[in-house]
């Protein structure tokens, strides 16, 4: 599609993990904007056919997926995620990475939240109970919505 082609960025989603919601408002927004949207899985799911929606499938393993985003990303483009590593990596490598919570990660919020999953992990590691992420919340999808419309809003203007 030409509009999508003229695009300085496109979208990756890491997608094993990312809520229906979420993918949902992603189809959504892809369509709407005119922007490539690639998920990244290691396994098969359903995509909405789409010249500008494709899955990329991979094999399974740790960081499999991740890795793949990160050979694949170019400076700017925008990564959904969950995975507090990858957006560190994904800040590294000069591109957006939004959290499926509606967290924007920059260079000084990623470090701070890759220590507190280090804590955590320490913690679970000594047999502390941390009882794991929250469920999602509507309030939670408004948030990542509203953020994804205001970074992407941003991007095209800078196109």
């Amino acid at each position: 599609m030409d509009t999508a082609a003229n695009n300085p960025f496109q979208i990756w989603v890491d997608a094993d993990a990312c809520p229906a919601a979420i993918k949902q408002i992603l189809y959504r927004t892809a369509r709407r904007l005119e922007v490539e949207l690639t998920l990244v899985a290691n396994q098969s799911m359903h995509i909405p056919s789409s010249e500008l929606i494709r899955l990329m499938l991979v094999s399974e393993g740790a960081e499999v997926a991740d890795d793949k985003i990160i050979e694949m990303l170019a400076p700017g483009d925008v990564v959904i995620t969950g995975d507090i590593p990858l957006a560190a990596r994904v800040v590294e490598r000069e591109g957006i990475a939004i959290g499926v919570r509606g967290e924007l990660f920059d260079d000084n919020s990623v470090h701070d939240r890759l220590a507190s999953r280090d804590l955590m992990e320490q913690f679970r590691s000594a047999g502390v109970d941390t009882s794991g992420p929250k469920p999602l919340t509507h309030k939670d999808i408004q948030t990542f919505s509203n953020l994804l419309d205001r970074t992407l809003t941003q991007c095209l203007k800078e196109r």
